[in-house]
């Protein structure tokens, strides 16, 4: 019902603005996380005003699980609707047959300007289904304050360090303030506990859930034990809710001064610095935490710009996602927004730098990022994604321990994998 309703809306919203006279009118799809949408909006119209065009933004869902149903409706329908798709980094595979092959349509130059990698996650095919727009990695937020307040002089670098630390630092800080938690994190049933998870368990020795060969790999004692360690800590140094917070939530959290510790993407720091922010010049950032006998690990994500091939405006829309990835584009939304660029140069710009001093970590925490395994899944990536969230949010509530989870999932997976991926 939901995406009924989000499609009609969307239907509306774009059937409103006729096109104006001069240039055409193009539709961006968006989402709201952070300064996503404000940011997205400014760059569209920085473009629009030079080139004397018009785009619309439509606000699409926040949970990537909605954004994903509601654009397999519209590309399944061959819609012409949105123009420009903004895709996280597991979908070229499950949507790359719906996008324009932007090789040799948009500069050589600037492909060849992203990290690599990036490159290839958007490469379905020999197809460039999509332009890098902004990458993302986990990274730990952590009180200055606080943690020099109780004697702390650095970050924990295992969870068992997490662990310790934030149990201190709340059971003195809830004398004066009962609502304040240790650590808050993304432990909803959706993809960004999936992120979270897989950061659990390859930074404890589980693994990466499937292998770049399609093996599933999950059932092993590791990620049984970085399951069963993240489930100690609800009610320990997280509150029974963080099983319903998404990243805005554990934000929320974090920015009214009541958490000591937060998983989050680099967007977070930005709004943390705000001047409404009750943690403005209090907060850091470090790498995620690992277990014992890992190494530390974040999850891969970003978000990518695609064409729909059902576009009625080809030129100018990959005109647009041209001008949005590249490299001064890139640069505003890192300054402004704290969005890590997909541009390795931008992380030793002097302006982006001073804006943002959690890059330099951020750059080195992607180098060694792990990434969800969309590649040797493809189309079924997202059973695959909704059959591990599940089990570990079962995990987290306590309805069943690590081995358990892992042992079931793995049978399940191989139920989804059938002949092959």
């Amino acid at each position: 019902m939901k995406k009924v309703v989000a499609l009609i809306a969307l239907t509306a919203a774009i059937s409103s603005g006729a096109s104006q006279a001069a240039g055409v009118t193009l539709t961006i799809a968006c989402g709201a996380v952070g300064q996503e949408l404000e940011l997205c909006k400014a760059g569209a119209d920085r473009w629009a005003k030079s080139t004397g065009n018009t785009v619309k933004v439509f606000e699409s869902p926040n949970l990537t699980n909605d954004r994903l149903g509601l654009y397999q409706q519209q590309l399944a329908a061959k819609s012409s609707d949105i123009d420009v798709y903004q895709m996280d980094v597991v979908w070229p595979g499950q949507l790359g047959q719906h996008f324009v092959d932007l090789k040799g349509k948009v500069p050589d130059s600037l492909v060849k300007s992203n990290f690599p990698s990036i490159v290839a996650n958007n490469t379905v095919n020999g197809k460039l289904v999509a332009l890098p727009w902004y990458t993302d990695g986990g990274l730990l937020f952590y009180r200055t304050d606080l943690l020099k307040k109780y004697g702390y002089s650095k970050a924990p670098t295992t969870w068992a360090e997490l662990a310790s630390m934030a149990k201190k630092i709340q059971d003195g800080e809830q004398k004066t303030n009962k609502a304040f938690a240790g650590f808050v994190f993304q432990g909803k049933d959706y993809e960004g506990l999936t992120c979270d998870a897989l950061e659990w368990i390859k930074s404890s020795g589980g693994g990466t859930l499937i292998d770049n060969t399609g093996k599933i790999t999950i059932n092993n004692p590791n990620a049984a034990k970085a399951l069963d360690t993240a489930a100690s800590w609800i009610k320990s140094i997280s509150p029974a809710g963080v099983t319903t917070y998404d990243e805005e939530a554990a934000r929320g959290i974090f920015q009214a001064g009541n958490a000591a510790f937060m998983r989050n993407w680099p967007y977070a720091y930005k709004l943390g610095e705000s001047a409404d922010s009750k943690v403005k010049g209090k907060i850091a950032v470090a790498p995620l935490p690992k277990g014992a006998g890992g190494q530390n690990t974040a999850t891969l994500g970003g978000w990518q710009l695609g064409v729909s091939q059902y576009s009625k405006h080809q030129a100018e829309a990959i005109a647009l996602v041209t001008y949005l990835a590249s490299p001064a584009e890139q640069k505003i939304r890192a300054i402004e927004g704290s969005y890590a660029p997909t541009i390795p140069s931008l992380y030793k710009d002097a302006a982006v730098l001073k804006a943002v001093p959690p890059f330099g970590s951020l750059y080195s925490s992607l180098t060694n990022a792990v990434a969800r395994p969309s590649g040797p899944t493809g189309a079924k990536y997202n059973q695959v994604s909704q059959a591990f969230s599940g089990a570990v949010h079962d995990v987290l509530t306590g309805k069943t321990k690590g081995q358990a989870a892992v042992s079931s999932l793995a049978t399940t997976l191989a139920r989804i994998k059938g002949a092959g991926w």
